[in-house]
């Protein structure tokens, strides 16, 4: 879909307070924008598209506990080799 916005323009923003039970998703990101409506249809309960900005971006409200983050560390050498040598000898490029 074109849009006329730049990627930089394309942002996902993630709004929450501590006191609140939900939070405010607002995203241009394609494959978040399907997880988060094939969530919604299954689970209207805990989520629900609440805006289309019709320039690409969706907005969606989720109960605060059922989003979560990860931040992974980096792997160590001896981790990346053997995660390489894993993919060689499974057949992964």
């Amino acid at each position: 879909m074109r849009t006329g916005l730049t990627k930089k323009q394309k942002t996902t923003m993630i709004y929450f307070d501590e006191y609140g039970g939900m939070i405010e998703v607002q995203t241009h990101n394609t494959d978040l924008k399907k997880r988060l409506m094939a969530f919604a249809a299954k689970h209207p309960q805990c989520c629900r598209q609440t805006d289309d900005d019709e320039q690409g971006g969706l907005t969606f409200e989720i109960e605060k506990w059922r989003l979560s983050f990860r931040l992974t560390a980096p792997y160590s050498e001896e981790r990346r080799r053997a995660a390489s040598a894993y993919a060689r000898q499974n057949g992964f490029k």
